[in-house]
């Protein structure tokens, strides 16, 4: 079964949240990573890879994506919901 995700505003506008239907990040502890660090998590990779992402955290079944200031909703969107695509095909 493909993953599902939901994303959700958030009450900061330079984050939303996607919630999915499976595990992202295992582990009790919550990950967190910016543009520039050197991450071997998959989803992370690819996320922190599209233009205009800044910075990401996750735990369990979700994780928050930070924009840049000047980044739009309008184009990261898609490239956030085509990474999940690519790593959970």
């Amino acid at each position: 079964m493909a993953i599902q995700v939901q994303a959700e505003p958030t009450p900061n506008p330079n984050a939303m949240k996607f919630t999915a239907n499976q595990v992202l990040f295992e582990g009790s502890k919550s990950a967190s990573f910016k543009k520039g660090d050197d991450v071997d998590h998959p989803l992370a990779k690819e996320l922190l890879a599209l233009e205009g992402v800044d910075n990401i955290f996750g735990f369990g079944d979700f994780v928050t994506v930070n924009k840049q200031m000047d980044a739009d909703w309008d184009s990261i969107l898609p490239e956030v919901e085509a990474a999940f695509d690519r790593v959970y095909e």
